[in-house]
């Protein structure tokens, strides 16, 4: 009986995150909720500012023209949309590297690919944020030509820089692609099931919707179940770090495992 009780001991001990990572696991709880919350600022702010708009004054895709001429109108306002629009991506690094720590002793293979891809993902999500000093740089040269011929070439530059920025995202798929591995990680164990079940919609969904984003228009808004995923991860990352009733179970079963 006793070396039953050992045994058992070990073996819960064995399944359980481990208690080190409290600070990262509290870090990656904080920095998923915040994420949601500067996620939801920056369509706040998108909505309540003036937007560009193409000649017939409807919200489609603007050119080059309509561009440079907003953000010289509006550069603060455009620079802090962006900065809110992709920054804050940067945050689930924090996220899935929590994940795959709180993960692993479950499915190492499946913690570690679904975390390093995100990662990766994240990393080339961030490449807009270069567009954007391109753009307002070539705003601030169109507004300075003297002559048709000049901003016609800040306008041809800066219509290459809109195209790539609307392109089928790498990156932006290969975070999906991490959400939906690190999901299915999930169904194992530690998180709840619903939990994974809706990482595995979400990382299906976000593939789709990456792939297919210069032809879904509004349709694309359908990822922001991300947002919802990510509060349910962030809440139960943050419960791992900060509950005591993980210390108490784990005083347990190292008084169950001492003769």
């Amino acid at each position: 009986m006793e070396t039953l009780r050992v045994e058992r001991a070990s073996g819960e001990a064995e399944a359980s995150p481990g208690r080190s990572w409290r600070g990262l696991y509290r870090a990656g709880g904080v920095s998923a909720v915040l994420f949601v919350v500067l996620t939801i600022v920056s369509f706040v702010l998108a909505f309540i500012t003036p937007q560009p708009q193409s000649s017939s004054g409807s919200l489609m895709l603007p050119g080059g023209v309509a561009t440079l001429q907003y953000i010289a109108s509006n550069r603060s306002v455009f620079i802090l949309d962006q900065l809110l629009f992709v920054g804050p991506v940067v945050l689930t690094m924090v996220v899935f590297l929590a994940l795959y720590v709180a993960l692993k002793h479950l499915s190492k293979s499946y913690a570690a690919i679904g975390a390093v891809v995100g990662i990766v993902g994240v990393v080339l999500s961030l490449v807009p944020l270069s567009l954007v000093g391109g753009l307002v740089y070539l705003s601030d040269q169109y507004v300075a030509a003297t002559t048709v011929a000049q901003r016609a070439g800040f306008t041809t530059a800066a219509e290459s820089l809109i195209a790539q920025n609307n392109i089928v995202s790498a990156g932006g798929i290969l975070f999906a692609v991490g959400v939906l591995v690190i999901a299915l990680a999930m169904l194992k164990g530690v998180f709840q099931k619903g939990i994974a079940y809706v990482g595995i919609v979400t990382g299906v969904v976000g593939i789709i919707c990456e792939a297919f984003r210069p032809i879904l228009g509004p349709g694309y808004s359908i990822y922001l179940i991300l947002l919802i995923w990510l509060l349910a991860v962030g809440w139960k990352l943050y419960r791992l770090g900060s509950s005591s009733s993980d210390s108490r179970m784990a005083k347990k079963l190292k008084a169950g495992a001492e003769p």
